[in-house]
């Protein structure tokens, strides 16, 4: 199982991919939020693969990888073992009983793993050219409305409509 079959709202990825992309193998964790509501976590992320055809504004941009934040809700038994962002992963998902899930994200510099309900929500999807380090914070192009008028690049940590929410 991967991560992408439990997406509840994929519009924003099916415009941009023509499809729901596998979502298993290569993602490039960047950062993690807690919240005790819910309780939830928000894993802000690059995708494994860029679009084969990606929108034009994106081709003549230059841009070369896509990040987006997915939510888990529900969240219980967090572990987290090794964290040294950012880390390409390998992404796990086993269904338990009761609509639960245990994922797990495990690859150079990460190991993470906790259960959470069977919906996943995606977020604030963007593309953006990575630097020669891999490095994200140059421009983004983001694909909700309401993102691409509040940011151009990555908002601060510590903004909450943004790393707090999808």
């Amino acid at each position: 199982m991967t991560v992408d079959e439990f997406l509840l709202n994929s519009d924003a990825l099916r415009r941009v991919y023509g499809c729901v992309p596998k979502i298993e193998e290569g993602i490039r964790v960047r950062s993690l939020n807690m919240d005790w509501r819910g309780p939830g976590v928000i894993i802000r992320a690059d995708l494994p693969a860029f679009p084969e055809s990606p929108p034009g504004e994106w081709q003549a941009a230059g841009l070369d990888t896509v990040q987006c934040h997915l939510q888990f809700l529900a969240v219980e038994e967090l572990s987290i073992r090794r964290w040294h962002p950012p880390a390409v992963c390998r992404v796990t998902v086993r269904r338990e009983e009761m609509k639960r899930l245990h994922v797990g994200f495990d690859g150079d510099g990460l190991e993470l793993g906790f259960r959470c309900s069977d919906s996943v929500l995606v977020g604030h999807v963007s593309a953006f050219r990575a630097s020669a380090d891999g490095v994200d914070q140059g421009p983004h192009a983001f694909v909700n409305r309401i993102d691409t008028r509040r940011y151009t690049f990555l908002p601060e940590t510590w903004e909450k409509a943004y790393y707090g929410r999808v």
